[in-house]
Protein backbone atom coordinates (compact mmCIF):
# COMPACT_ATOMS: atom_id res chain seq x y z
CA UNK A 1 0.00 0.00 0.00
CA UNK A 2 1.09 3.57 -0.65
CA UNK A 3 1.20 6.83 1.26
CA UNK A 4 -0.90 9.84 0.23
CA UNK A 5 -0.87 13.50 1.19
CA UNK A 6 -4.28 15.22 1.40
CA UNK A 7 -4.27 19.01 1.54
CA UNK A 8 -7.30 20.57 3.23
CA UNK A 9 -9.12 19.13 6.23
CA UNK A 10 -12.64 20.27 5.33
CA UNK A 11 -15.39 17.82 4.46
CA UNK A 12 -13.85 16.80 1.12
CA UNK A 13 -10.35 16.39 2.52
CA UNK A 14 -11.51 14.32 5.48
CA UNK A 15 -13.72 12.13 3.30
CA UNK A 16 -10.93 11.58 0.78
CA UNK A 17 -8.53 10.64 3.59
CA UNK A 18 -11.09 8.21 5.01
CA UNK A 19 -11.60 6.52 1.64
CA UNK A 20 -7.86 6.14 1.09
CA UNK A 21 -7.34 4.76 4.60
CA UNK A 22 -10.23 2.31 4.16
CA UNK A 23 -8.37 0.89 1.14
CA UNK A 24 -5.32 0.19 3.29
CA UNK A 25 -3.24 3.27 2.42
CA UNK A 26 -1.53 5.54 4.92
CA UNK A 27 -2.58 9.18 4.78
CA UNK A 28 -1.28 12.51 6.02
CA UNK A 29 -4.04 15.12 6.28
CA UNK A 30 -2.78 18.69 6.18
CA UNK A 31 -4.42 21.83 7.51
CA UNK A 32 -3.15 25.15 8.77
CA UNK A 33 -3.56 24.12 12.42
CA UNK A 34 -2.91 20.39 12.08
CA UNK A 35 -5.66 19.74 14.61
CA UNK A 36 -8.97 17.92 14.35
CA UNK A 37 -10.81 14.72 15.12
CA UNK A 38 -8.85 11.49 14.91
CA UNK A 39 -9.43 9.39 11.79
CA UNK A 40 -8.32 5.74 11.59
CA UNK A 41 -5.17 5.36 9.53
CA UNK A 42 -4.75 9.12 9.15
CA UNK A 43 -2.12 11.38 10.71
CA UNK A 44 -2.47 15.16 10.83
CA UNK A 45 0.16 17.76 10.08
CA UNK A 46 0.17 21.56 10.14
CA UNK A 47 1.33 23.51 7.09
CA UNK A 48 0.83 26.73 5.21
CA UNK A 49 -0.46 25.56 1.82
CA UNK A 50 1.46 28.39 0.11
CA UNK A 51 4.78 27.14 1.52
CA UNK A 52 6.29 25.05 -1.29
CA UNK A 53 9.22 23.86 0.83
CA UNK A 54 6.96 22.59 3.60
CA UNK A 55 4.62 20.88 1.14
CA UNK A 56 7.59 19.26 -0.61
CA UNK A 57 8.84 17.96 2.73
CA UNK A 58 5.45 16.43 3.52
CA UNK A 59 4.99 15.03 -0.01
CA UNK A 60 8.39 13.33 -0.22
CA UNK A 61 7.73 9.60 -0.51
CA UNK A 62 4.02 10.06 -1.15
CA UNK A 63 2.33 8.42 -4.11
CA UNK A 64 -0.07 11.33 -4.55
CA UNK A 65 -1.01 14.81 -3.39
CA UNK A 66 -4.75 15.44 -3.27
CA UNK A 67 -5.47 19.16 -3.37
CA UNK A 68 -8.79 19.42 -1.51
CA UNK A 69 -8.18 22.96 -0.30
CA UNK A 70 -11.02 25.45 -0.19
CA UNK A 71 -9.97 29.05 0.54
CA UNK A 72 -11.73 30.24 3.71
CA UNK A 73 -13.18 33.37 2.10
CA UNK A 74 -15.23 33.15 -1.10
CA UNK A 75 -14.55 36.83 -1.74
CA UNK A 76 -10.73 36.59 -1.81
CA UNK A 77 -10.02 33.75 -4.23
CA UNK A 78 -8.00 36.01 -6.53
CA UNK A 79 -5.40 36.59 -3.83
CA UNK A 80 -5.69 33.32 -1.88
CA UNK A 81 -5.53 30.73 -4.68
CA UNK A 82 -2.53 31.68 -6.89
CA UNK A 83 0.23 31.24 -4.26
CA UNK A 84 -1.31 27.96 -3.10
CA UNK A 85 -1.70 26.61 -6.64
CA UNK A 86 1.91 27.52 -7.42
CA UNK A 87 3.25 25.90 -4.23
CA UNK A 88 1.30 22.70 -4.88
CA UNK A 89 2.71 22.42 -8.41
CA UNK A 90 6.25 22.99 -7.13
CA UNK A 91 5.82 20.35 -4.42
CA UNK A 92 4.33 17.93 -6.94
CA UNK A 93 7.27 18.25 -9.31
CA UNK A 94 9.94 18.13 -6.61
CA UNK A 95 8.44 15.14 -4.79
CA UNK A 96 7.41 13.08 -7.81
CA UNK A 97 3.95 12.51 -6.34
CA UNK A 98 0.93 12.55 -8.65
CA UNK A 99 -1.44 15.51 -8.28
CA UNK A 100 -5.21 15.07 -7.89
CA UNK A 101 -7.01 18.42 -7.84
CA UNK A 102 -10.56 18.68 -6.52
CA UNK A 103 -12.32 21.34 -8.57
CA UNK A 104 -15.76 22.57 -9.59
CA UNK A 105 -17.69 23.49 -12.75
CA UNK A 106 -17.06 27.24 -12.86
CA UNK A 107 -14.62 27.00 -15.79
CA UNK A 108 -17.34 25.78 -18.17
CA UNK A 109 -19.22 29.07 -17.92
CA UNK A 110 -22.71 29.33 -19.41
CA UNK A 111 -23.74 25.94 -20.76
CA UNK A 112 -26.55 24.83 -23.07
CA UNK A 113 -26.32 21.06 -22.64
CA UNK A 114 -25.17 18.46 -20.10
CA UNK A 115 -21.52 19.04 -19.21
CA UNK A 116 -18.99 16.45 -20.38
CA UNK A 117 -15.28 16.42 -19.67
CA UNK A 118 -14.42 17.39 -23.25
CA UNK A 119 -16.52 20.55 -23.11
CA UNK A 120 -14.56 23.69 -24.01
CA UNK A 121 -13.66 25.88 -21.04
CA UNK A 122 -15.41 29.22 -21.52
CA UNK A 123 -15.54 30.83 -18.07
CA UNK A 124 -17.78 33.86 -17.69
CA UNK A 125 -16.15 35.34 -14.59
CA UNK A 126 -12.91 35.69 -12.66
CA UNK A 127 -13.40 32.62 -10.47
CA UNK A 128 -13.99 30.45 -13.50
CA UNK A 129 -10.94 31.91 -15.22
CA UNK A 130 -8.85 31.18 -12.13
CA UNK A 131 -9.99 27.56 -12.02
CA UNK A 132 -9.40 27.12 -15.74
CA UNK A 133 -5.88 28.54 -15.39
CA UNK A 134 -5.10 26.16 -12.52
CA UNK A 135 -5.99 23.16 -14.66
CA UNK A 136 -4.17 24.45 -17.74
CA UNK A 137 -1.00 25.05 -15.70
CA UNK A 138 -1.16 21.54 -14.23
CA UNK A 139 -1.91 19.71 -17.48
CA UNK A 140 0.82 21.70 -19.27
CA UNK A 141 3.38 20.31 -16.82
CA UNK A 142 1.86 16.87 -17.21
CA UNK A 143 2.15 17.06 -21.01
CA UNK A 144 5.80 18.08 -20.62
CA UNK A 145 6.43 14.97 -18.54
CA UNK A 146 7.33 16.98 -15.46
CA UNK A 147 4.42 15.83 -13.27
CA UNK A 148 1.44 13.48 -13.30
CA UNK A 149 -1.80 15.41 -12.91
CA UNK A 150 -5.53 14.84 -12.99
CA UNK A 151 -8.56 16.84 -11.90
CA UNK A 152 -12.02 15.90 -10.71
CA UNK A 153 -14.95 18.27 -11.04
CA UNK A 154 -18.06 18.17 -8.90
CA UNK A 155 -21.29 20.10 -8.97
CA UNK A 156 -22.66 21.90 -5.90
CA UNK A 157 -22.33 19.37 -3.12
CA UNK A 158 -24.33 18.29 -0.11
CA UNK A 159 -23.88 15.77 2.65
CA UNK A 160 -23.46 15.39 6.41
CA UNK A 161 -19.69 15.98 6.19
CA UNK A 162 -20.07 19.43 4.61
CA UNK A 163 -18.90 22.21 6.90
CA UNK A 164 -21.39 24.87 7.90
CA UNK A 165 -21.80 27.52 5.22
CA UNK A 166 -20.26 25.48 2.38
CA UNK A 167 -23.37 23.80 0.94
CA UNK A 168 -26.26 25.79 -0.48
CA UNK A 169 -28.44 22.68 -0.57
CA UNK A 170 -27.69 21.75 3.04
CA UNK A 171 -28.25 25.20 4.50
CA UNK A 172 -31.08 26.67 2.44
CA UNK A 173 -33.08 23.63 1.37
CA UNK A 174 -32.51 20.32 3.18
CA UNK A 175 -32.20 21.64 6.74
CA UNK A 176 -35.15 23.98 6.35
CA UNK A 177 -37.42 21.44 4.66
CA UNK A 178 -36.52 18.80 7.25
CA UNK A 179 -37.67 21.12 10.06
CA UNK A 180 -40.91 22.19 8.40
CA UNK A 181 -39.63 25.54 7.18
CA UNK A 182 -39.90 26.94 3.68
CA UNK A 183 -36.71 26.53 1.61
CA UNK A 184 -35.06 29.81 0.63
CA UNK A 185 -32.77 30.57 -2.30
CA UNK A 186 -30.54 33.66 -2.44
CA UNK A 187 -30.46 33.29 -6.24
CA UNK A 188 -31.89 31.20 -9.05
CA UNK A 189 -35.19 29.50 -9.84
CA UNK A 190 -36.99 26.81 -7.90
CA UNK A 191 -37.78 24.86 -11.08
CA UNK A 192 -34.35 24.82 -12.78
CA UNK A 193 -32.90 21.26 -13.10
CA UNK A 194 -29.57 21.10 -11.29
CA UNK A 195 -27.09 18.32 -10.62
CA UNK A 196 -26.21 17.90 -6.94
CA UNK A 197 -23.09 15.93 -5.97
CA UNK A 198 -22.98 13.95 -2.74
CA UNK A 199 -19.83 14.89 -0.83
CA UNK A 200 -18.85 11.31 0.00
CA UNK A 201 -18.84 10.52 -3.73
CA UNK A 202 -16.26 13.30 -4.23
CA UNK A 203 -13.98 11.63 -1.69
CA UNK A 204 -14.53 8.24 -3.30
CA UNK A 205 -13.52 9.48 -6.76
CA UNK A 206 -10.53 11.44 -5.40
CA UNK A 207 -9.26 8.28 -3.72
CA UNK A 208 -9.81 6.30 -6.92
CA UNK A 209 -7.95 8.80 -9.10
CA UNK A 210 -5.04 8.88 -6.64
CA UNK A 211 -4.64 5.10 -6.86
CA UNK A 212 -5.44 4.29 -10.50
CA UNK A 213 -2.96 5.12 -13.26
CA UNK A 214 -5.77 5.49 -15.79
CA UNK A 215 -6.62 8.80 -14.13
CA UNK A 216 -3.59 10.86 -15.17
CA UNK A 217 -3.64 13.59 -17.78
CA UNK A 218 -7.34 14.33 -17.95
CA UNK A 219 -10.46 15.57 -16.17
CA UNK A 220 -13.15 13.39 -14.54
CA UNK A 221 -16.64 14.27 -13.35
CA UNK A 222 -17.80 12.97 -9.98
CA UNK A 223 -20.57 10.36 -10.25
CA UNK A 224 -23.76 12.26 -9.40
CA UNK A 225 -27.46 11.40 -9.33
CA UNK A 226 -29.97 12.66 -11.89
CA UNK A 227 -30.60 16.40 -11.80
CA UNK A 228 -33.29 17.68 -9.42
CA UNK A 229 -34.94 21.07 -9.10
CA UNK A 230 -34.92 22.84 -5.75
CA UNK A 231 -38.65 22.26 -5.53
CA UNK A 232 -38.16 18.52 -6.10
CA UNK A 233 -35.41 18.31 -3.49
CA UNK A 234 -37.54 20.12 -0.92
CA UNK A 235 -40.48 17.80 -1.64
CA UNK A 236 -38.27 14.71 -1.28
CA UNK A 237 -36.94 15.91 2.07
CA UNK A 238 -40.43 16.76 3.35
CA UNK A 239 -41.65 13.28 2.37
CA UNK A 240 -38.71 11.53 4.03
CA UNK A 241 -39.13 13.51 7.26
CA UNK A 242 -42.91 13.55 7.45
CA UNK A 243 -43.09 17.33 7.06
CA UNK A 244 -45.50 19.37 4.99
CA UNK A 245 -43.83 20.63 1.83
CA UNK A 246 -43.57 24.42 1.98
CA UNK A 247 -43.29 26.83 -0.94
CA UNK A 248 -39.78 27.71 -2.03
CA UNK A 249 -38.96 31.40 -1.62
CA UNK A 250 -36.41 32.94 -3.98
CA UNK A 251 -34.70 36.29 -3.58
CA UNK A 252 -35.77 38.38 -6.60
CA UNK A 253 -32.92 38.82 -9.10
CA UNK A 254 -33.06 42.66 -9.08
CA UNK A 255 -32.79 42.68 -5.30
CA UNK A 256 -29.83 40.30 -5.39
CA UNK A 257 -28.12 42.55 -7.93
CA UNK A 258 -28.77 45.61 -5.78
CA UNK A 259 -27.43 43.87 -2.66
CA UNK A 260 -24.24 43.12 -4.57
CA UNK A 261 -23.39 46.80 -4.41
CA UNK A 262 -23.04 46.62 -0.63
CA UNK A 263 -22.65 42.92 0.21
CA UNK A 264 -19.41 41.44 -1.20
CA UNK A 265 -20.68 37.84 -1.12
CA UNK A 266 -23.77 38.72 -3.14
CA UNK A 267 -21.56 40.51 -5.65
CA UNK A 268 -19.40 37.39 -6.03
CA UNK A 269 -22.44 35.17 -6.55
CA UNK A 270 -23.39 37.03 -9.74
CA UNK A 271 -20.80 35.02 -11.66
CA UNK A 272 -22.48 31.72 -10.84
CA UNK A 273 -26.16 32.62 -10.68
CA UNK A 274 -26.75 31.22 -14.17
CA UNK A 275 -26.08 27.81 -12.64
CA UNK A 276 -29.28 28.16 -10.61
CA UNK A 277 -31.40 30.07 -13.14
CA UNK A 278 -31.20 27.60 -16.03
CA UNK A 279 -30.57 23.85 -16.46
CA UNK A 280 -27.17 22.96 -15.01
CA UNK A 281 -26.64 19.26 -15.60
CA UNK A 282 -23.50 17.14 -15.20
CA UNK A 283 -22.70 14.04 -17.28
CA UNK A 284 -20.58 11.75 -15.09
CA UNK A 285 -20.83 8.62 -17.23
CA UNK A 286 -17.11 8.56 -18.12
CA UNK A 287 -15.92 8.09 -14.53
CA UNK A 288 -18.75 5.66 -13.82
CA UNK A 289 -17.91 3.47 -16.80
CA UNK A 290 -14.11 3.70 -16.49
CA UNK A 291 -13.81 2.98 -12.78
CA UNK A 292 -17.03 1.07 -12.14
CA UNK A 293 -18.38 3.74 -9.79
CA UNK A 294 -21.95 4.77 -9.11
CA UNK A 295 -23.31 7.77 -7.22
CA UNK A 296 -24.74 7.09 -3.79
CA UNK A 297 -28.47 6.43 -4.16
CA UNK A 298 -30.36 9.71 -3.90
CA UNK A 299 -32.58 8.78 -0.96
CA UNK A 300 -29.69 7.18 0.93
CA UNK A 301 -27.72 10.40 0.52
CA UNK A 302 -30.68 12.56 1.58
CA UNK A 303 -31.40 10.47 4.66
CA UNK A 304 -27.74 10.60 5.76
CA UNK A 305 -27.64 14.35 5.20
CA UNK A 306 -30.83 14.97 7.17
CA UNK A 307 -29.54 12.80 10.02
CA UNK A 308 -26.27 14.71 10.07
CA UNK A 309 -27.91 18.13 10.00
CA UNK A 310 -30.50 17.35 12.68
CA UNK A 311 -28.42 15.03 14.82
Amino acid sequence: MAHHLVLGAGGIGRTTAAHLASRGHSVTLVSRSGRGEALPGVTRQAADAADAARLTELATGASSIVNAINPPKYTTWDTDWPPVAKAVLVATERSGAGLVTVSNLYAYGLVEAPMREDLELRPNGHKGRLRAAMWRDAVALHDQGRIRATELRASDYFGPEAQSGTSILNEFVIKRAATGKGPFLPLGRADAPHTWTYLDDIGALAATLATDDRSWGRVWHVPSSAAKTIREVAADVARLTGQTARPVRVLPRPLGTALGAVVPLMRELRETRHQFERPFVLDSSLAEETFGLQPTAWEVALKATVAGLLG
